[in-house]
């Protein structure tokens, strides 16, 4: 019998590499940064979301080794037993204050955050409604509240609205990416606003990959949109932009009250280290301070934009740092991202249940840590391959 539970799990690994859609894990030799190390060749990076190229910042390596000769490397406990540090304490109360909502409340990862507002915030009785292209862990969380989950179209505005308006569930929440991780684009935040207004539903955003990026100081989706409500729930995680770890949710006092009381990941959960949110303090100081690296990620942006010209392929529609080359097939994909390896280029190819069905793609992501010559290098390797390729 354990020949064969064993045997079973051989051939659907050995099924999903016939279908080009096995992963493996790079060994990373170096920090973060447009130039790495990874299984031991030096290569140019597109891979990372370290948009602002903080996760090797000297401000925020001097923070980490302050915190950690004062408050140790472990917080020992949970939040809610003795593992809440005034470091800790003084992260949120910036977080909320930096993007602009009442009480923030961090958890340990993004996923943790979904998982634990989405699960705390609905039961059974109640409805979802989410959209088609969300991230992996606002699916899992809203199959794991047990409410009624209903999915509309990518950004359909229609679609949704006759899914509100025919609902009777006592508690509706409209759940979205701010910035949608596999195409780049962005929710239409004012409009999906609009529509929880009309019909009484709370409307959650996971900013991952809009905080630091967008806003006048990087404050991220409601900065950019010019959005205010206290039925938003306002998720972001600190391991992208930010350049360090963990995950913030912010929105109304009572909010923040109900889940530090009734989100499991949060209650269960050892706290993440004391020096983690003092450093990540000093990452919040650099976004609010250093213009200078989200202007040149903006200009970094227009540059590939304006340059990069394919026929064969297909660069999608796209005004943040993620840059995503429509290629369709899995198999051509990764063969053209192991074309750029050998030019010293790292781009990783995405495919499906990542994204659906023939739409597997390179998915370039931008940094303030290149440069315009770097942009430029990759879009010669690119628009080379393809003349190659016909």
């Amino acid at each position: 019998m354990t020949a064969q539970l064993f045997a079973e799990l051989q051939a659907e690994l050995d099924e999903r590499a016939r279908q080009g859609l096995r992963r493996r894990r790079r060994l990373l030799q170096s920090p973060q940064g447009a130039n790495i190390k990874a299984d031991g060749a030096e290569v140019l990076s597109f891979c990372s979301n370290d948009y602002l190229g903080l996760a090797n910042h000297p401000a925020l390596i001097a923070a980490m080794q302050k915190a950690i000769a004062t408050a140790g490397v472990g917080s020992g406990a949970s939040h809610l037993v003795t593992g809440h540090h005034q470091m800790h304490h003084a992260l949120e109360q910036t977080l909320a204050g930096f993007v602009g909502l009442p009480a923030a409340l961090c958890f340990s990862s993004g996923y943790m955050a979904n998982l634990g507002v989405v699960t705390a915030m609905m039961r059974r009785g109640d409805a979802i409604f989410a959209d088609k292209l969300n991230h992996a862990s606002l699916n899992d969380a809203a199959v794991l509240a047990r409410a009624d989950l209903q999915r509309y179209q990518h950004n359909d505005l229609v679609q949704l609205e006759g899914q509100l308006s025919a609902s009777k569930a006592p508690r509706k929440l409209v759940l979205a990416d701010a910035v949608f991780s596999m195409d780049g684009d962005m929710a239409p935040v004012p409009e999906l606003l609009a529509l929880c207004e009309r019909y009484d539903a709370w409307l959650m955003l996971d900013d991952a990959h809009g905080f630091g990026v967008l806003g006048e100081q990087g404050q991220g989706a409601l900065s950019h949109f010019g959005v205010k409500s206290p039925r938003i729930i306002y998720m972001a995680t600190l391991g992208k932009a930010a350049g360090v770890s963990g995950a913030f949710v912010a929105a109304e006092q009572v909010v923040i009250d109900y889940l530090l009381q009734q989100a499991r990941t949060y209650i269960y959960t050892t706290a993440t280290p004391p020096a983690l949110a003092a450093t990540t303090l000093a990452a919040i100081d650099v976004m609010r301070f250093d213009s200078a690296r989200r202007t040149h990620l903006h200009t970094l942006i227009a540059y590939l934009k304006e340059h990069l010209h394919l026929d064969r392929w297909q660069l999608m529609p796209s005004d943040t740092a993620i840059q995503p080359v429509l290629v369709g097939g899995n198999e051509d994909a990764v063969r053209l991202s192991e074309h750029l390896l050998t030019k010293g280029i790292l781009v990783p190819a995405i495919r499906p249940p990542t994204v659906p069905k023939d739409t597997a793609r390179l998915r370039i992501s931008l940094s303030a840590a290149h440069s315009i010559a770097d942009v430029q290098r990759l879009v010669d390797v690119l628009q080379q391959a393809e003349k190659e390729w016909g």
